[in-house]
């Protein structure tokens, strides 16, 4: 497959299928009839705006730290996974799941907790409280369709995404030019289930083609999602859904603004896969804890992964 496809997912027959042959195909689509309103994706997309806006001071202190993967990422901070690499020239801001200090559960994994929310622009925190709920709704309707695909229960799987690691990067990506080194974003494979990103009218966003070397935009139409397969789905499908390579180049000339969302199981989540495995396809069973823990831990650029079974993403260009 060399081109994404778009789905309705509104309903109708045939939905399953057209989800099931894009999610092995290349592990890319264009989603639409996802019921979120263009209002929505304006203020979501404002916030993000206004936020990246505020002086670099302001930003810093709200930083990330080794013991908080939450807050703003100065532009340069991380590095690819692997250590290895020019810097992707970008900064963000990291949101995850909201959780209450007092929780036991984050007594019992340490991911787990309050995001960091900036005092400015004020309706950020509803903005993006109020986005994310939609995606939470448009994911439990793709997750129904790839339980039928997998042949699991619906309840069974959706379960799992009970007070889940699901979290989300606001991102700004300047304008790289032609001599500029390295990538809005490094290539890379997501090692979350699924991804969300909004309708982007900048792009920038290259999807590889599955079992080649040639990179095509992805150029969603109007309001269409663009989603994608995770390491995490790959897995439960036995290689049969797709975690397909992408990264962002920023040629536009323009200043890129994006927030991804990124469905992630519960941290006691073992994945394996659910039907018989694709010829060839070998991966060992992925603690949904351990593996969020190791990449949160190697995006320092100083740390590296002390255990080779954790496919953290980072990949070749």
């Amino acid at each position: 497959m060399r081109e994404i496809p778009l789905i309705d997912i509104s309903g109708g027959v045939g939905i399953v299928d057209e989800i099931e042959n894009a999610c092995h195909g290349i592990g890319f689509m264009y989603v639409v009839g996802h019921g979120i309103g263009a209002e929505a994706f304006a203020r979501t997309r404002a916030a993000v705006v206004d936020y990246f806006a505020l002086p670099l001071e302001t930003k810093l202190g709200d930083r990330i730290s080794r013991d908080n993967y939450r807050g703003y990422i100065p532009s340069g901070f991380f590095s690819a996974n692997s250590g290895d690499g020019v810097a992707d020239s970008y900064e963000g801001y990291k949101l995850h799941y909201e959780v209450d200090a007092a929780d036991p559960i984050c007594t019992a994994c340490e991911l787990y907790g309050p995001n960091k929310w900036p005092d400015r622009p004020q309706p950020f925190k509803r903005h993006l409280l109020d986005y994310w709920r939609e995606c939470d709704r448009v994911v439990i309707v793709l997750l129904r369709a790839m339980a039928e695909i997998l042949g699991t229960a619906q309840d069974s799987l959706l379960q799992l995404f009970e007070m889940p690691l699901t979290n989300m990067t606001l991102l700004h990506y300047p304008p790289q030019t032609e001599e500029s080194a390295g990538f809005g974003i490094h290539p890379h494979k997501d090692t979350d289930a699924l991804t969300i990103l909004a309708p982007d009218p900048v792009g920038g966003l290259m999807v590889r083609c599955r079992d080649e070397q040639e990179w095509i935009h992805a150029a969603p139409p109007g309001d269409a999602l663009t989603v994608n397969i995770g390491d995490l789905l790959e897995l439960w499908s036995g290689g049969y859904f797709v975690s397909t390579p992408h990264k962002v180049v920023n040629a536009s000339g323009k200043e890129r603004y994006s927030f991804p969302y990124f469905a992630v199981p519960r941290y006691d989540t073992m994945v394996e896969p659910l039907r018989t495995a694709q010829p060839k396809f070998s991966r060992s069973s992925v603690h949904v804890g351990d593996v969020s823990k190791e990449v949160w831990r190697t995006n320092w650029p100083d740390v590296t992964s002390s255990n080779p079974q954790f496919d953290l993403g980072t990949l070749e260009d």
